[in-house]
């Protein structure tokens, strides 16, 4: 019994293990694949515009899907591109191996392009007061005109009254959201129409190139640079560079190409290669500005004989100096001066004459070379001027004089156009005062920098504001026979974001620069918005406009305003074409209508009028469309041209705000 009770588990064991194991006699089958499904099919835009895409995406599993039309291959969760050009309804099929397709369905719609016919104001310039008509034709969308989100009808007109000069944008969008544009402008001038009278038979003082000049500096590399900045100058008219300039002239050795107080200046700007690679490429007349602070030691004052040398190396580089100054602005605290007494002009004039002093010395060396003296403008603070004119009469050929009208921080965008070029004439009037009182009249003048603010400049330097004054003070300097200007400075230094770029001061623009060519991005990346290198400012715009006026040989004419002669300023010369007219309009929002008369003439068989202006700038600041340029595609655009052909005089002009105009009448 015991055995038995044993055995049968065990076989029962056994019995049911083959049973599990499919020892039984039983059979097995394979399920059936899962169907096929789809989760979503969409398209990226349910309407698009005729000749535009869109892209097709579904999500689906369990079999190979086709769109169609185009039997257009798609795989889960990947876009297809479609571009149909009417209405259509795109059907995603997802096939399985075996058994039933499903399907899903997106539709798009395709809306024809909008289209603007013609956009116009009945009346482009009115007064202040007065309406214009825009009329917009146009079809396929809805139009609105901004400023103002005016509802626009086709062929409907809207009246609009702006109280300042306006650009209208007329934007049609279609249902798909494609959206065209189209400009119209409005021009609202001044009720006052001004007069300038040229007088022909007037006779002032010699018209001379050399006020188109420039300031170069020994930090900014000229030779890996060197074909951008010869086309620069050229293409402004730069005839004249002064080199090396500013205060680090007191600290500059040209023999070693080395500065004291450790100062920098690039391996590139030896003075041989200033000449090989700037100055003889361009036709540059060059102005050199003798080190009168430090010896080659920096230990002690300057050295005449030094100054002498270099006089002797420029002739022997073929470049023959037409003037050298002795020192830089030795009359401020400022300047580095290692004589005894420093920034003194008692010292400062002994220094200058006598067999030993830079006069003697520099004529010795090059004797057409003209030696001068820097002067203060009578500033009542000190007693520059009548001591150094005192003492170093006959020792001198010119005087030199800077300008700055501002301070950093202090920009006024109404000083800067209104009044700063004049006064500068009312200080040159005073240096010619002081001239004529030390008994040396008649000594030419030369202006070797100017500038905005003395210091840290912000986008004022960069804006049409500037550039109306560097106009103005051309014209200026022009009727005041001033003999030589050079801007500081032509190349090499930015001053980023570290200005005035507040909006007490007009521009578009985040950074300020002394500079007036672009250094470009590579060598400064500070002002990026200033364009590739040798990129024109407003201020580089004004002397490639006055290159037109500045030809040797011609006579300044006497040019009377009449009118608004505070927003209305004008300068005139003869010209090898006729008369070259250069007007101002000095008024932000305001155009300025004004008739020319030249006194007995009374018609010209061309009349040439080349703009820069506020729009023309504005239009510079959206490199990559956003407003002011809504299209992006006038950066830094160069002056606007217009080619009147044969005109009656006295003629009519409408001068737009804040713009300088060349007018050739022939």
């Amino acid at each position: 019994m015991k055995r038995l009770l044993v055995v049968a588990p065990v076989a029962m064991t056994l019995s049911l293990g083959l049973v599990l194991t499919g020892c039984g006699g039983g059979s097995s089958s394979t399920p059936p694949p899962p169907p096929p499904s789809i989760t979503s099919f969409t398209a990226s835009a349910t309407s698009i515009t005729d000749g535009l895409s869109a892209t097709l995406t579904g999500v689906f599993a369990n079999g190979t899907g086709i769109i169609t039309p185009g039997n257009l291959p798609a795989a889960s969760g990947a876009a297809v591109t479609v571009s149909p050009t009417a209405n259509t309804t795109y059907t995603l099929t997802v096939t399985p191996t075996t058994g039933t397709a499903v399907t899903a369905t997106a539709t798009i719609t395709v809306n024809p392009a909008p289209t603007i016919t013609s956009f116009g104001a009945n009346s482009a310039t009115i007064t202040t007061g007065s309406s214009s008509t825009l009329t917009p034709v146009f079809a396929n969308g809805t139009g609105v005109i901004t400023p103002g989100n005016l509802t626009a009808t086709s062929g409907v007109g809207v009246s609009v009254s702006p109280t300042e000069t306006t650009t209208y944008i007329l934007t049609v969008t279609n249902p798909s959201n494609t959206a065209i544009t189209s400009t119209a402008i409005v021009t609202v001038a001044s009720a006052t129409v001004s007069s300038v009278t040229v007088d022909l038979l007037s006779s002032g003082p010699a018209v001379t190139n050399k006020l188109l000049g420039m300031n170069m500096a020994i930090w900014f590399d000229v030779v890996s640079n060197q074909s951008a900045v010869v086309s620069a100058l050229q293409s402004a008219g730069i005839t004249q560079v002064r080199w090396p300039g500013g205060s680090d002239s007191d600290l500059y050795h040209w023999k070693t190409d080395s500065m004291c107080d450790n100062g920098y200046v690039d391996t590139n700007d030896t003075f041989t290669n200033f000449v090989n690679d700037i100055a003889t490429p361009a036709n540059l007349d060059v102005a050199l500005t003798a080190n009168y602070g430090s010896n080659t030691a920096c230990t002690a004052g300057g050295d005449p004989s030094e100054a002498a040398d270099w006089a002797t190396a420029a002739l022997a580089a073929g470049v023959t100096p037409s003037h050298i100054t002795v020192g830089n602005e030795e009359y401020g605290s400022w300047e580095y001066d290692l004589h005894p007494i420093k920034n003194d002009p008692t010292t400062y004039a002994s220094s200058v004459i006598g067999t030993s002093g830079y006069y003697s010395l520099i004529k010795a060396a090059s004797p057409s070379t003209l030696v001068g003296v820097v002067v203060d403008a009578g500033n009542p603070t000190n007693t520059w001027d009548s001591i150094v004119m005192t003492n170093a009469k006959g020792s001198y050929d010119f005087v030199e004089y800077h300008y700055y009208p501002e301070a950093p921080g202090q920009e006024d965008d109404t000083f800067l156009v209104q009044q700063a070029a004049q006064e500068l004439t009312t200080n040159i009037n005073t240096v010619k005062s002081e001239l004529a009182a030390w008994g040396t009249p008649n000594t030419p003048i030369y202006v070797g920098e100017i500038g905005g603010p003395y210091s840290n400049p912000g986008k004022q330097s960069w804006s049409i504001t500037q550039g109306l004054y560097a106009g103005q003070v051309l014209g200026e300097m022009m009727n005041a026979g001033v003999s030589r200007l050079t801007w500081w400075i032509g190349f090499g230094n930015c001053n980023g974001t570290n200005g005035n770029d507040s909006t007490s001061v007009y521009g578009w623009q985040n950074f300020g620069a002394y500079n007036v060519f672009s250094d470009g991005s590579t060598d400064d990346p500070t002002c990026p918005g200033a364009g590739p290198l040798g990129t024109m400012s407003p201020t580089a715009r004004a002397f490639q406009l006055f290159s037109q006026m500045a030809v040797n040989g011609q006579k300044v004419l006497t040019a009377t305003v009449g009118g608004d002669t505070t927003d209305v300023r004008a300068y005139a010369a003869t010209n090898p074409n006729g008369t070259a007219v250069l007007l101002f309009n000095d008024n932000e929002n305001l155009a300025q209508l004004v008739t020319v008369a030249l006194s007995g003439k009374r018609s010209s068989s061309s009349v040439t009028v080349t703009t820069y202006d506020k729009a023309t700038y504005d239009l510079s600041g959206s490199p990559t469309g956003t407003p002011p340029d809504p299209v992006g595609t006038n950066t830094w655009a160069a002056p606007a041209v217009n080619s009147m052909g044969a005109q009656a005089l006295p003629l009519d002009l409408t001068l737009t705000p804040w713009s300088m105009n060349i007018v050739i009448i022939q």
